[in-house]
């Protein structure tokens, strides 16, 4: 380096040091020891972790050539009904399942108008005697 090079730096460090104060012209090996980087270490594993984790809960399957999201698709479709135990079988029934755990039957006679009940944990006790 060049005199007006090595002077070039001095002032600029001299003008950071009174703008920002002593830490900022300081070496940041100067403030790192082992306990440190231990910490550092085992704090990027469990980001490692964390971030595994979400990988797998939020990536995509690829059904019949179409990548979904894992978050979208159910592994475990109702066939039945949890109230009645009739089969599911309609688009309403879908909807009322998604929404109420009932079919569409079940929620004209159960829930219509009972919703907050319903959301609460309320069931009929024997719905087969009934249907």
């Amino acid at each position: 380096m060049k005199k007006k090079d090595i002077d070039y730096v001095a002032r600029l460090e001299r003008a950071i040091k009174e703008k920002y104060g002593d830490d900022t012209i300081q070496n940041p090996a100067k403030y790192w020891d082992k306990n440190k980087e231990k910490e550092y270490l085992e704090q990027l594993k469990e980001l490692v972790t964390k971030q595994k984790t979400s990988e797998t809960i939020s990536g995509f399957d690829n059904v019949d050539g179409i990548l979904i999201s894992r978050k979208l698709i159910n592994k475990e479709a109702l066939l039945n009904c949890p109230t009645c135990k009739n089969k599911i079988k309609t688009i309403n029934d879908d909807i009322y399942i998604i929404k109420y755990e009932c079919c569409n039957k079940c929620y004209i006679n159960y829930v219509e108008g009972r919703e907050n009940r319903w959301l609460q944990g309320w069931r009929p006790e024997d719905v087969r005697k009934n249907t």
